[in-house]
């Protein structure tokens, strides 16, 4: 095998790697995604990628450093310089997107493998890399337009990512949310509202036209993988004063439609969830959950009674048609507590699934008014307070709690959400 590996014969019908590899290869760091080594995340006892598997070398010797994290492992750079084309991709769709990101720099021809469309259909035929955080704080320096800072916490690599955010356009941006790959932000040019979606990895992005009613309004993104395409919901207005028909952006018609206006007289939450195409919303009049379905265009109200007791309450999207509904319980502080239940949407009721278990609940809220934050994706919630260093996930499959540091929202300009990172996600 030994013997096999180290002579290589000659391929003269077929393509090779992208680049032939020098004869002293000498490993660099390319700019561009650096690794934050300053708040590692708290996970269970495992084994991390070490941070030389991580810094990529010139060349073919990149793809082998990055796929080979134990040093009793030796991949000769030949077997990769004679590596065909096709299996090469076929490989490189297999590398955790955040490693592949760092081969941009080596050369042009590294660059053009992530925008081969050979590559993006293996890349898309691999399973996700799994459930990683996203970190948006705006600038927070002295200048009106300082640049933002962005971070991914990869729970898969148990590591923390820079993402360059210096390609969109220098505004009051504000995180929207993300889905599929691709990141939604909200802000102003000066006076004029603008949505603004890209895909951090590819660096690509684009300013949706205005709405018919353009102004800061409470927005939902959303893949559709089956039409390859994306659709951002506009409900009603960010401040609920004023009442606004419902408009939805078509990335393939490139336009907003205007839709049905919500019938509901007080929002009880600016919160909103998306799950099975159908986007809800917490109101008190009239009591329950409003339901809009992207497909039919109109709302439907749902009379779903909150749990007595609920103090302030999050809708949480879960997999495939799951409703989550957070929040704590109790109106004195020596009897608080956070409970989960699900929508039972048979019988129209919560039904409770779950209870944060008390030192997590002390831990997470140190104050009994203290605010916290919570979102989600599939079934995974994530529990973040202000002047927090963690945050809190749960697993509602697994049934489990821990720990995960340096994901909350240590200022009052940072935002988190959920992030899928793909190459193959494309902002038309």
């Amino acid at each position: 095998m030994d013997a096999a590996a180290a002579v290589v014969p000659a391929r003269a019908a077929r393509p090779t790697s992208p680049s032939r590899p020098p004869k002293a290869i000498r490993s660099t760091k390319p700019r561009g995604l650096d690794e934050d080594t300053a708040a590692p995340p708290a996970f269970p006892k495992g084994k991390s990628p070490s941070s030389s598997a991580c810094a990529s070398g010139a060349g073919a010797g990149a793809a082998a450093s990055l796929l080979h994290h134990h040093a009793d492992v030796l991949m000769d750079a030949r077997v990769w310089a004679g590596l065909p084309d096709d299996l090469l991709l076929e490989v490189l769709a297999r590398v955790p997107p955040f490693l592949l990101f760092r081969l941009r720099p080596v050369s042009r021809r590294w660059e053009a493998i992530l925008h081969d469309p050979a590559f993006l259909a293996a890349h898309a035929a691999v399973p996700s890399h799994g459930p990683c955080l996203l970190t948006f704080s705006r600038g927070g320096g002295a200048g009106a337009h300082s640049p933002p800072h962005c971070s991914v916490l990869s729970i898969p690599l148990h590591a923390r990512y820079k993402l360059p955010f210096g390609f969109l356009p220098p505004w009051d941006l504000w995180l929207v949310g993300s889905s599929g790959g691709l990141v939604c932000f909200s802000g102003f040019d000066g006076a004029t509202f603008r949505t603004v979606v890209c895909n951090p990895l590819t660096q690509a992005w684009r300013v949706l036209p205005d709405m018919h009613y353009n102004q800061q309004r409470q927005l939902v993104l959303t893949i559709d993988k089956s039409r390859r395409s994306f659709k951002v919901i506009a409900a009603s207005d960010v401040y609920g004063d004023k009442t606004l028909p419902t408009e939805v952006y078509d990335s393939k018609e490139n336009k907003w439609s205007v839709h049905q206006m919500m019938p509901a007289a007080n929002l009880c939450s600016s919160k909103m969830a998306f799950c099975d195409s159908r986007l809800y919303l917490e109101t008190l009049s009239p009591l329950g959950l409003m339901m809009y379905r992207v497909d039919a265009g109109h709302w439907e109200h749902i009379p779903a009674k909150f749990p007595r007791s609920l103090l302030d309450g999050y809708l949480v999207a879960g997999a495939c048609t799951r409703l989550f509904l957070v929040g704590r319980i109790g109106l004195y502080s020596t009897l608080q507590s956070m409970r989960i239940w699900e929508l039972d949407h048979g019988r129209t009721v919560w039904v409770e699934i779950s209870r944060m278990p008390p030192r997590y609940f002390r831990a997470l809220l140190r104050l009994s008014a203290e605010r916290f934050e919570c979102f989600g994706q599939d079934n995974l919630i994530c529990f973040t307070s202000w002047n927090q260093g963690k945050g809190l996930l749960y697993d509602v499959d697994k049934k489990a709690w821990s720990w995960i540091a340096g994901c909350a929202s240590q200022l009052c300009n940072s935002q988190v959400c959920f992030y899928e990172p793909r190459f193959d996600t494309s902002i038309y």
